[in-house]
């Protein structure tokens, strides 16, 4: 809910219309654009809003976790980066592909660096999948360019956090930090 409220956040700062957040048992939520962002900075923006606002609610689900020692607040932190992570995979609709519409190619580049180092540093297979379709989209034909160190930063950020807290120890679960 909470990373759906991103991206319906940012719509609003953009003054596009769209619907309410609307969930699909077992597949996932989205929020439906009843008109397009104007550039690819604002699609970048509002895709990438919704891992921001997930990422903010996961480190929050850790930080209650460091207070209380509670392992569910660990579970919801960890379960949270990796769902937001899985969201930046850059393709399609998903929101890391809309982030990448306004990445040029060297930037697209410096987010495959990113992704490449994040998984030597957690060894997350999920990364693999996310490096694949970024050095996919490395040599799409047509990339802006006009620089967009903004939406870079937000992506590598989201990158670097997201992989930390998706390996992060669970008192109680067999799965560890590596």
């Amino acid at each position: 809910y909470i990373h759906e409220m991103g991206h319906v956040a940012m719509l609003r700062r953009y003054g596009i219309r769209a619907t309410a957040p609307m969930f699909i048992p077992g597949l996932g939520a989205f929020v439906r654009m009843k008109q397009y962002p104007a550039t690819a900075r604002e699609d970048a923006r509002v895709g990438l809003a919704g891992p921001l606002w997930g990422m903010a609610a996961a480190v929050g689900a850790y930080a209650i976790f460091l207070l209380t020692q509670a392992p569910m607040m660990a579970a919801i932190a960890r379960f949270g980066a990796w769902l937001n992570l899985f969201n930046l995979f850059p393709i399609w609709q998903l929101d890391g592909g809309r982030g990448y519409r306004s990445l040029t190619r060297s930037h697209r580049w410096m987010a495959t660096a990113a992704l490449a180092a994040a998984f030597y540093f957690t060894s997350e297979g999920l990364l693999v999948l996310l490096l694949l379709g970024s050095l996919f989209r490395v040599f799409e034909k047509n990339t802006p360019s006009e620089p967009d160190w903004t939406g870079l930063l937000h992506y590598v950020i989201l990158v670097a956090v997201l992989s930390w807290l998706a390996v992060l120890h669970v008192p109680g679960s067999p799965l560890t930090v590596r």
